[in-house]
C-alpha cells in the first residue's frame, strides 16, 4: 500500500508540467482565453497544485522510510523533487520580476519612437482588451492603467524614463551602411526572428511586425525606423506588448536581440 501510494504520487508530480504546459498552450493555440491559462491556472491554482503534491509527497516518503519493507521510497523522492524544482524556479521568477518595472511599452528613442502603421493599428484594434498605445513622454499618473497606491512611485515620471532607467542597453542602432542597406537588413532579420510582417515601406525606411511568443501567444507589436545618418543610418525600434501590465523585460530584450541580430547583417 505505502509503494502503491508513492507511486500515485509520483504521476501526480509527473503531471504536473503537463499541466503548467497544457494551459500555456491552451492560451497559445486559442482554447483558453489567457487571463483564465495565465491568471487562473496558473498563478492562481499552480502554486496550490504544487504545494499540495509536495506534501502529499512529503507523506509518502515518510510513510515509505517509516518501517520495513522500506519501498517506494525512491518514487517518494522523486515525486518530492519535482514540486521543490518548481518551487524554486517560481521564487526565482518573482525575484525577476520584482526588479522589472511594470510596463510592456520599450523604445530606442522614447523621446521619438517609431509610429505604428495605420494596417497594425487596425489589427490591434481587432484584439479584445489590447493595450492602448500611449506616449511614452508623459506622466505616468496620466495613464489610465497606472492609477492607484501602487505606482504612486513612479506617478511623475514617463514611461520613456522608466524603460531608459531600466533599459540603459536599448538604444538606437547607428552603421555606416546606407539607409536603403540598413532598412534591408533590418527587414531580413524580423523575418528571420519569425515575425510577421505587417507593414513595410523601403522609401520611408519603416516597417511594422507582430512577434507571437510560444508560451501563450501573447502577441507584441514592433516598429522600425531607418534614417539617414550622416553618411549611414540610424535604426529606431519600439515594442510593445498587446496585453499585460508588466512585460517581465520581454521587450526591452527583443529589442536588443533584434538589433544585435541587425548589426551582425550589416558587418563587413
Amino acid at each position: 500500500m505505502r509503494s502503491s501510494f508513492a507511486r500515485l504520487v509520483l504521476i501526480l508530480a509527473l503531471l504536473l508540467p503537463v499541466y503548467f504546459a497544457g494551459a500555456a498552450l491552451g492560451a497559445r493555440f486559442g482554447v483558453l482565453d489567457w487571463q483564465l491559462s495565465l491568471g487562473t491556472l496558473i498563478i492562481t491554482w499552480g502554486p496550490r497544485l504544487i504545494l499540495g503534491v509536495l506534501a502529499l509527497a512529503v507523506v509518502a516518503l515518510i510513510a515509505t522510510l517509516l518501517k520495513a519493507p522500506r519501498k517506494g521510497w525512491r518514487s517518494a523522492m522523486v515525486a518530492m523533487l519535482i514540486p521543490l524544482a518548481a518551487l524554486g524556479y517560481l521564487v526565482w521568477v518573482r525575484g525577476q520580476a520584482e526588479g522589472i518595472p511594470p510596463i510592456h511599452d520599450v523604445s530606442t528613442r522614447p523621446g521619438d519612437p517609431p509610429v505604428f502603421s495605420p494596417q497594425l493599428m487596425a489589427e490591434r484594434s481587432r484584439s479584445p482588451g489590447t493595450n492602448p498605445v500611449v506616449s511614452l513622454g508623459v506622466p505616468v499618473s496620466t495613464l489610465e492603467k497606472y492609477q492607484g497606491p501602487r505606482f504612486a512611485e513612479l506617478a511623475d515620471r514617463t514611461l520613456g524614463q522608466i524603460a531608459a532607467e531600466a533599459y540603459p542597453e536599448v538604444r538606437p542602432l547607428t552603421t555606416a551602411a546606407t539607409p536603403a542597406a540598413a532598412w534591408a537588413a533590418a527587414l531580413a532579420e524580423a523575418q528571420g526572428q519569425g515575425w510577421t510582417i505587417v507593414a513595410q515601406d523601403p522609401v520611408a525606411g519603416t516597417l511594422d511586425a507582430t512577434a507571437t511568443t510560444f508560451w501563450f501567444g501573447f502577441k507584441d507589436d514592433v516598429a522600425v525606423r531607418v534614417r539617414p545618418d550622416g553618411a549611414g543610418a540610424v535604426i529606431d525600434v519600439r515594442s510593445t506588448s498587446r496585453v499585460g501590465l508588466s512585460d517581465l523585460g520581454a521587450n526591452a530584450a527583443r529589442i536588443e536581440a533584434y538589433l544585435d541580430g541587425v548589426s551582425g547583417r550589416l558587418q563587413p
